[in-house]
């Protein structure tokens, strides 16, 4: 029985790891999405950090990542299309993961 139990305790930690990669993986591409954001909204400095920081706590209002497109494209409100933001949303997700890879 033993060999069972290493092999589900093995799994439920590769479960549990993937998820927290999951999360640091949106949660960093939100924030690049937010730097992205604000660098259109010409905020610098300070001002485009707290901006990150808005987008990423908007994740939190609803399951999904529809509440970060919801805001970013309401903030940005013509300076860049729906394609445009879901485009970037991936390309940013694809960049994050890829930096949580690495180490």
């Amino acid at each position: 029985m033993s060999t069972f139990n290493d092999r589900e305790r093995a799994f439920e930690n590769k479960f549990a790891h993937d998820a927290e990669m999951q999360f640091k993986a949106f949660a960093r591409r939100n924030k690049k999405l937010g730097l992205w954001a604000a660098d259109l909204l010409g905020k610098t400095g300070a001002d485009a950090e707290s901006y990150a920081m808005e987008v990423i706590r908007s994740d939190f209002e609803e399951e999904g990542h529809e509440d970060v497109f919801r805001k970013v494209a309401a903030d940005l409100d013509g300076k860049a299309d729906e394609a445009t933001i879901r485009a970037k949303m991936a390309e940013l997700l694809t960049e994050a993961k890829a930096e949580l890879a690495e180490g």
